[in-house]
């Protein structure tokens, strides 16, 4: 898998909008065909002149659907919105319609692009180390300072980890090891997620199931994956961390 720019050392110029700065890596995950999820990603670095030639800043959420053969590389977006700050617009929603329209060109999937001007609130939930054998099912339960390896860099990422589950209890000490076997897997959020989703369903035999990603940003973008084996999502897009 040929990388344009994460890893690299030098880093283009950024004089003026391309869409050549946007770079894509597979997924790899037809085998979860038959399930359901997201992946939110949020840019909180996004400048560009409005109709009066003034700087404007925003954050945006982009959503990306799971079962995309292609997802966006994060550098490469990074980059590809920095080259926006010297493009002029006329109203807002036209660079969002621009940034839709390269996104899902890239990806051959349909991609949505918006403002975010809030976050959802976030899901009452409990740490699972306060479960002292099992995880009572219909509980949001979370794991703090998850922690995972780039596998381009070697760089640490971290996340937290919200799990929920309407199937038998799960042995809370049991999920804690296996959540912790993950500090020094290199792999991106998107598949440490998947990984963390089939082992939970097939290893510890759950059959109803969400785990959703919440990860630390990284160049001015978070990635926060969601893999379910429901079509109705439970958990959206909120904020999590003190930053």
């Amino acid at each position: 898998m040929k990388i344009k720019y994460l890893g690299q050392q030098s880093t283009p110029k950024l004089d003026s909008y391309s869409p050549d700065f946007l770079d894509s890596i597979p997924r790899n995950n037809q085998h979860l065909n038959k399930f359901f999820g997201l992946d939110y990603w949020n840019a909180y670095e996004f400048s560009y002149l409005n109709s009066r030639n003034l700087p404007i800043i925003e954050a945006l959420e982009i959503k990306i659907s799971m079962h995309s053969a292609l997802t966006v590389e994060s550098k490469s977006l990074k980059l590809y919105l920095a080259s926006f700050y010297n493009k002029k617009f006329s109203n807002s929603a036209n660079a969002y319609k621009l940034i839709k329209k390269d996104l899902s060109k890239l990806l051959n999937s349909s991609v949505t692009v918006r403002k975010l001007n809030r976050f959802d609130d976030a899901p009452n939930s409990t740490h699972i180390s306060k479960f002292r054998n099992k995880v009572p099912k219909n509980k949001v339960m979370h794991f703090q300072g998850f922690r995972s390896i780039c596998p381009v860099t070697s760089q640490p990422d971290w996340g937290n980890i919200y799990i929920h589950s309407m199937s038998d209890p799960m042995d809370s000490k049991k999920l804690i090891k296996f959540l912790k076997s993950y500090r020094n897997k290199g792999e991106f959020h998107e598949a440490c997620i998947e990984s963390i989703f089939i082992s939970l369903r097939d290893d510890f035999e759950i059959d109803d199931l969400t785990v959703y990603g919440k990860f630390l940003r990284r160049g001015g973008i978070d990635i926060n994956p969601i893999r379910s084996t429901s079509k109705n999502l439970i958990f959206k897009n909120f904020r999590d961390f003190s930053q």
